[in-house]
């Protein structure tokens, strides 16, 4: 979207589902708002990889940010996702105790839940845990029914909301990595390749690289992003009908260990590993830890021994040297850190960027008219258990076999002000390529309907003659 002359009320660093529900709250509240991307498409830095799962907060820190942005979010999505037709996967989650150490710990479990409002939780004994899974590994010794816990689509959510904040005047720059900026009067100058823009305040969410954004404007930064990448091994469909509920470890001080559950998109994965590393872009898969991964999995469930691995993928989380998230506020330099968003972010994104909008107010700003009847966008659904366009008339060739996504769905992510950006945009607002060939059948023809939108297209390797 190209950028219009003037002066921002806002500026959100960073596309994330974070930065994406903030510009939404902005925009709904009556700020003239600007978001800015480094990369070619939003969503392209970890928001991109997650287990997709809504969090009821039933383990998170009692009293804590992160709680009360995670159940502020999961209300607001549920009150807004049938008018943007977004999808949710009603799964229930088990926190399976595997040994003795585990079982004893599920009462403090039980006990924290309630303890943060989430009163629907249940001990389970064996026989009532394979009755409701009865396909799980028989060596289980007690689990936590969370009705709560489901499955969402991770990506269409995010880009929903910030179609919201556009059809209510919010701009996107894409290809935009604020390079330098400076404080003066009151006004934020922001500088980037597409040229310097004008903000009266600064919302950085930049994810893996909010530290660096903070201490590129501002001097310094209160944290250190430490990248935690995880990587999942993602199941044939075959694999779904093993499985219904979300199924959870007893958590350990560093991570919330390995999920098994079913996608949105009919898949089943398992997930995610937890390994330090410094570099904040490379996602690279390590065959000795997708093989562990597997191994988990068909230990949790036999079954899946016999059914084929689909994908691999990873992602890296902008964990810091805190478990808590990382935000702050300092009104004198009109600025604003959401940072340290780790797994729990997709759930806590509407909650998070309510709470920002409550930091900026004590800013001192005045004169917002919040939108009285808003737009409310039709997300196309992507989810597996809701129809699909392949279902509906007029849809055109099916291009995409694999996950039967269709060519009019190809144009469509193409037109718009938030047309997809590169090949990454693409697959996550239609699923082309993200199946069991990976695209080795698609991606020519995916080549030739993207020719000329793309800065970088689309290879396609051509046989020898």
């Amino acid at each position: 979207m190209k950028s219009q002359s003037g002066l921002f009320d806002v500026a959100i660093i960073g596309g994330g589902v974070v930065g994406c529900a903030v510009a939404r709250r902005f925009a709904l509240d009556g700020a003239r708002v600007l978001l800015l991307e480094r990369a070619s498409d939003i969503l392209s830095g970890a928001s991109k990889a997650n287990s997709a799962l809504l969090h009821t907060g039933f383990d998170a820190p009692t009293g804590s940010l992160e709680l009360a942005c995670m159940q502020a979010g999961y209300r607001e999505y549920c009150e807004i996702r049938e008018r943007m037709n977004l999808p949710l996967l009603e799964t229930g989650a088990m926190v399976v105790a595997w040994n003795e150490a585990d079982l004893v710990r599920l009462d403090g479990i039980k006990a924290q839940a309630r303890a943060n409002g989430v009163d629907d939780v249940h001990l389970m004994e064996p026989d009532e845990a394979l009755t409701r899974e009865p396909h799980l590994a028989k060596s289980l010794r007690g689990a936590l029914l969370v009705p709560g816990e489901h499955v969402i689509d991770p990506w269409s959510a995010p880009l929903a909301y910030l179609k919201q904040a556009v059809a209510h005047g919010a701009e996107v720059l894409c290809n935009a990595e604020v390079l330098s900026g400076h404080l003066n009067a009151g006004v934020w100058t922001l500088e980037t390749p597409r040229g310097a823009v004008q903000a009266k305040a600064v919302i950085n969410c930049a994810g893996l690289f909010g530290d660096e954004v903070e201490t590129r404007l501002l001097g310094q930064s209160d944290f250190t992003i430490l990248p935690r990448k995880g990587q999942f091994v993602v199941f044939d469909k075959a694999a779904s009908a093993l499985l219904t509920s979300i199924i959870l470890p007893v958590p350990n001080e560093r991570t919330k260990g390995v999920v098994l559950a079913r996608t949105i998109f009919g898949n089943v994965l398992v997930g995610p590993t937890a390994e330090e590393q410094l570099d904040r872009n490379r996602t690279d898969v390590r065959q000795e830890a997708l093989r562990e991964l597997v191994a988990k999995a068909v230990e949790m469930v036999p079954a899946l021994a016999d059914v084929p691995v689909t994908a691999i993928y990873a992602g890296l989380r902008p964990a810091t040297d805190r478990k808590e998230y990382r935000v702050s506020s300092k009104p004198d330099q009109r600025w604003i850190t959401l940072g340290g968003i780790r797994s729990t972010g997709l759930t806590a994104a509407l909650g998070i960027a309510r709470h920002a909008a409550s930091l900026h107010a004590g800013f001192g700003e005045s004169g917002f008219r919040p939108v009285a009847d808003p737009v409310w966008p039709f997300m196309p659904n992507l989810a597996e258990h809701c129809e699909r366009d392949w279902q509906a008339d007029g849809h055109g060739e099916i291009v995409c076999h694999c996950e039967l996504v269709t060519r009019r769905e190809i144009e469509q992510a193409l037109e718009g002000p938030l047309a997809a950006g590169d090949v990454g945009g693409l697959k996550r607002r239609t699923r082309a390529g993200m199946g069991r060939c990976q695209g080795f059948y698609c991606q020519a023809r995916i080549a030739a309907l993207t020719e000329g939108k793309f800065a970088e297209p689309l290879a396609v390797e051509k046989a020898d003659d």
